[in-house]
């Protein structure tokens, strides 16, 4: 039998962990997750290309994950708190704290707004320019995104690729400051160009949601038939983006060529032969096949590279 203090000890445990739940859904740890792993990409892709030893660069890695996980909980915590109209209205976003009055929007506002300070804060630490770049993320996806093209215009997805494509070159500035380089500019332009077909995908697994919302997404608003064609259109850049790996690395080049022909395959074969939820749901699961092989890809190449060259 449990004693008082136990029941009590037991209760404050679910209570904590319940608040965890509550704040880790509101700061999206997921999406936090996600994005770290293109910044610390761009990371290790500078520091095998400009053949620094890792060792002597440890304060600026821990800059660029602490600074870049709080700017990117920042910008969840502020599009949770803005969006809370449309996320009632949708059955995938009607469980967030923000929505549910689960946590106090004030305390939201404020918790971005430090968030947001202190992580620019630390990744000026590493460099400037990677403080700005943190800056530019967050001002593009609460600003021109959330705020603003989120409800307006079916190009709100291009519109949010941009912040969603700046951990490379916020992890690429963390470890030098010239972002110029042709590898970065295509981990960038790849990142770009990977999140249309892949929310394009989402959107179309989650039409109703979205029209329920009146959210103008590009299979909402214009059809499948469309999202098809835009979806190819942006694929067929893909596949010619992957040469910008060229000046770094035949290996990477040829990954990244292969990964997109067989999501463009996919794509023409599989709207052929699928109704469009099927269609869509192929596309975003290999969407995050496609991103999680290349990201990992230049992960390894760049340490492995970085180790042999300086051991």
């Amino acid at each position: 039998m449990q004693t008082d203090n136990n029941i009590e000890k037991d209760s404050s445990t679910q209570s904590k962990q319940a608040w965890s739940t509550i704040l880790a859904k509101t700061v999206k740890t997921g999406i936090i997750k996600s994005n770290l792993i293109p910044m610390f990409a761009g990371l290790t892709l500078a520091l095998y290309t400009y053949q620094m030893n890792p060792f002597d660069k440890i304060p600026e890695v821990l800059f660029a994950f602490i600074g870049s996980a709080l700017v990117i909980a920042a910008a969840g915590s502020f599009n949770n708190l803005y969006d809370r109209d449309i996320d009632l209205i949708m059955e995938r976003t009607k469980n967030r704290p923000t929505v549910t009055g689960e946590i106090n929007p004030t305390f939201v506002l404020w918790l971005g707004i430090l968030m947001a300070i202190s992580g620019i804060g630390i990744l000026a630490l590493a460099t400037p320019l990677a403080g700005f770049l943190g800056f530019l993320g967050l001002f593009f996806y609460v600003g021109p995104y959330t705020m603003w093209s989120k409800r307006r215009t079916i190009y709100n997805t291009e519109i949010g690729s941009i912040s969603g494509a700046m951990p490379p070159l916020i992890g690429w500035a963390a470890i030098h400051p010239d972002v110029t380089h042709p590898a970065v500019i295509g981990l960038f332009l790849v990142t770009v160009i990977w999140q249309m077909p892949h929310f394009y995908a989402i959107a179309i697994r989650k039409h109703d949601d979205y029209k329920a919302a009146n959210v103008p997404m590009l299979p909402v608003v214009k059809g499948i038939r469309r999202t098809y064609i835009q979806t190819n259109v942006y694929l067929v850049i893909l596949i010619a983006a992957s040469f910008l790996f060229w000046s770094l690395s035949i290996g990477i080049t040829l990954v990244a060529l292969v990964l997109s022909i067989i999501w463009l395959v996919l794509s023409i074969t599989g709207y052929k032969k699928k109704d469009s939820e099927k269609w869509a749901k192929t596309l975003f699961i290999f969407s995050l096949i496609h991103m999680t092989v290349l990201f990992s890809t230049v992960i390894l190449y760049s340490l492995i590279g970085v180790f042999f060259k300086l051991y």
